[in-house]
């Protein structure tokens, strides 16, 4: 665990995913935080910034969502690279890859170089997803059921907090005890390392999952993004190339002024 003041500082690369603008469930108070104290040459946006699926059915916008939008241009207006790779998500926004808006780049997958010369894919991921890709109705019921496990977060941790426990994810701890969920985090992951070795790259980045990780999958780098729903994940990119995995997580009870940094452990597989 480290101090906050550490990591008041420059990175090479910043990578987040997933923050889904729109949504109750976004945790933009928390990224607003992170942007502010994390600097970098390069921010990659890995899909599911704005979540235009529930944009459509009525989105539910707070002041600070825009500030996240504010803040990210203000970094492209003072030179920081920006680079989005549109998900399932705001998918419409494909249309546009290949083309520049606001100084942010739009691109469908990419590919990134450490500074220590290792290469990585970076792509939301979702064209991996079977549910996705072959029955998108399926996923939108998915969709509705995943907004209601977070939604029951909020509620559930008021009582917690009441009752002098720290914060707990309802959706987060089914998503890791449901046998088929956790089978296909795994899949997912196979998937995206096999699709890394076809490039011919050391490593893939993604998102879409909801399940920030750092592992070695048959000699693949497999790095996902988590989210900024329930987990507050992002990747950075050391000075050296060094990749690493970091929550960022607020504690209310201390009204957000208590900071605390963890880091995940790699697996190998």
């Amino acid at each position: 665990m480290e101090n906050k003041q550490d990591y008041t500082k420059r990175y090479r690369a910043v990578f987040i995913s997933d923050i889904h603008l729109g949504t109750r469930a976004a945790q933009a108070d928390a990224l607003l935080d992170f942007l502010k104290r994390v600097e970098a040459d390069t921010y990659y946006l890995v899909g599911d910034i704005i979540d235009f699926w529930k944009v459509q059915r009525g989105p539910a916008w707070a002041q600070s969502h825009n500030d996240v939008l504010q803040k990210l241009l203000r970094k492209v207006r003072k030179g920081t690279r920006i680079v989005f790779v549109p998900g399932n998500h705001d998918e419409a926004l494909r249309d546009y890859c290949g083309q520049s808006f606001g100084g942010i780049d739009i691109v469908r997958d990419t590919i990134h170089v450490t500074e220590d010369g290792r290469r990585y894919l970076v792509l939301h991921g979702d064209e991996f997803d079977v549910v996705v890709r072959y029955a998108k109705w399926l996923a939108f019921l998915g969709d509705r059921s995943y907004e209601l496990a977070l939604w029951s977060n909020a509620p559930l941790n008021w009582v917690r907090r009441r009752l002098g426990f720290g914060y707990w994810s309802l959706s987060a701890y089914l998503k890791n005890r449901i046998k088929t969920a956790v089978s296909f985090i795994g899949e997912y992951e196979k998937a995206l390392a096999d699709v890394a070795r076809r490039h011919g790259v050391d490593g893939v980045i993604c998102g879409h999952i909801h399940h920030a990780a750092d592992r070695m999958i048959n000699g693949v780098h497999y790095l996902n993004c988590g989210d900024w729903v329930e987990s507050c994940t992002a990747i950075l990119e050391h000075d050296d190339g060094k990749m690493e995995v970091v929550r960022w997580t607020t504690e209310t009870e201390a009204k957000h002024q208590k900071l605390m940094v963890e880091r995940p452990q790699r697996v190998a597989a």
